[in-house]
């Protein structure tokens, strides 16, 4: 019999030969939603009753549930049917930055085959309180700077999405600043101090104030950013950029060196006072420094380290244009670059026995493994077909997508070790 077990599973790692098509196969499924950090053992949902499953029965027809995940954050409990949560489900280390987060199960009943799509939605939770990267953040401003002058605010980090995430921002109380806060579209929300009254650098040298950042939860949360303003004279004009946003596209893995974009700033002023540095934002902004770089000079911004899409599909880069005057003057704009998914990844398969052994009398519609197909790719390019190919008494069933069973569908017959080998 364990000759015949290895027979088995032999033949589908040599050959399951996959052939990979843009297709996108689909069938009803079972939706559940739970919120995350919920308590080891929290009911999920019934899922003898959504399968029309006697509870008596789920034994004898080897109900077993088999997730994409290599975490088990559920199990099933055999003797009442109740899917329930088995480890801790954390929404922002399984998805990162996603609008939406969802885990997928398979399960899979036997005498007759039966294969559904079991989808939980993980749901966010106001677990997290907006940061901002730094606890101060320092401004140097010419007291002749023109009224209605701008200054962008470092972005306060909320890894919560959705109204849980960052909404707000307020400026303390003063006389010479206000804030404006731009949110929605493709951009986070984001904020910049507005000039509202003239600085008088000998009434007052330094100015202070704080900003405070809320989310959207219940009750909020918040976090807070010191701004200081050394007020500084001469130099009366900033660079001003050609746009405050520029949009631009990438395709993942551009060579390091390519150039995506270049950044203009002029400045009504001639020589030091007019010449213009360009440089990127610091705080707030680490992953981008790792992955563009500037010319301070020409303000070409290049690719300098990996672009994956299916690590980030989207960047926020915050750019600044400064003169070379003794008392400098800055302004900033943003680009957002959009990266370009190729069809650069293997489809990985992977293959998991659902039987310790196989009789040769077992009957026909027995699930044998089930084969999950994982392409990193995104839309069309992650979206693949599966054969089995030559003949053989099994059968290769789509479930959903990316999701196969090895489905017994003719009569076995043991045979001997030796006429194995020649297969």
């Amino acid at each position: 019999m364990a000759n015949f077990t290895s027979y088995v599973h032999s033949w589908i790692y040599l050959y399951l030969l996959l052939l990979c098509f843009i297709m996108q196969a689909s069938s009803e499924h079972i939706l559940y939603s739970i919120s995350e950090e919920v308590k080891q053992g929290t009911f999920v949902g019934n899922l003898a009753k959504d399968l029309n499953l006697n509870v008596q029965d789920m034994e004898s027809r080897m109900l077993q549930i088999v997730s994409a995940s290599k975490k088990s954050y559920f199990d099933v409990n055999l003797k009442t049917g109740i899917l329930f949560v088995n480890e801790r489900v954390d929404r922002e280390e399984i998805c990162p930055n996603a609008r939406s987060c969802a885990l997928h199960l398979e399960a899979i009943v036997n005498h007759p085959l039966s294969l559904h799509r079991v989808e939980i939605n993980v749901m966010d939770i106001n677990d997290n309180s907006p940061t901002f990267p730094v606890k101060e953040q320092v401004f140097d401003i010419s007291e002749s700077v023109l009224l209605g002058a701008r200054f962008s605010l470092m972005s306060a980090l909320d890894p919560d999405v959705g109204s849980n995430g960052v909404k707000t921002y307020k400026l303390s109380p003063n006389e010479c600043f206000s804030l404006e806060v731009q949110s929605g579209g493709e951009q986070s929300v984001s904020a910049e101090l507005v000039l509202k009254k003239a600085l008088d650098r000998e009434k007052q040298a330094v100015v202070k104030h704080v900003v405070t950042t809320a989310d959207g939860g219940k009750p909020a949360q918040s976090g807070t950013l010191e701004i200081v303003v050394n007020v500084l004279d001469i130099n009366d004009n900033s660079p001003v950029f050609s746009s405050l946003l520029y949009k631009v596209r990438v395709y993942k893995n551009a060579a390091p060196g390519t150039k995506i974009l270049k950044l203009n700033a002029t400045d009504l002023y001639e020589g030091p006072n007019g010449e213009v540095l360009y440089l990127f934002s610091r705080h707030g902004q680490e992953n981008n420094l790792d992955t563009f770089s500037i010319n301070p000079v020409s303000g070409d911004i290049t690719v300098k380290g990996v672009i994956d899409f299916e690590e980030t599909a989207f960047y926020e880069i915050r750019a600044e244009a400064r003169d070379k005057g003794q008392s400098a003057m800055g302004s900033h704009c943003k680009v957002l670059v959009e990266v370009v998914d190729v069809n650069d990844n293997i489809p990985e398969i992977r293959v998991t026995s659902l039987l310790p052994t196989v009789r040769e009398d077992i009957e026909t519609g027995t699930a044998i493994a089930l084969i999950l197909v994982i392409d990193k790719d995104g839309g069309n390019n992650g979206k693949v077909n599966c054969r089995l190919m030559g003949e053989s008494p099994f059968n290769l069933q789509s479930s959903y997508r990316n999701h196969y069973s090895v489905v017994l569908n003719g009569a076995l017959d043991r045979v001997p070790h030796n006429t194995m080998l020649k297969l």
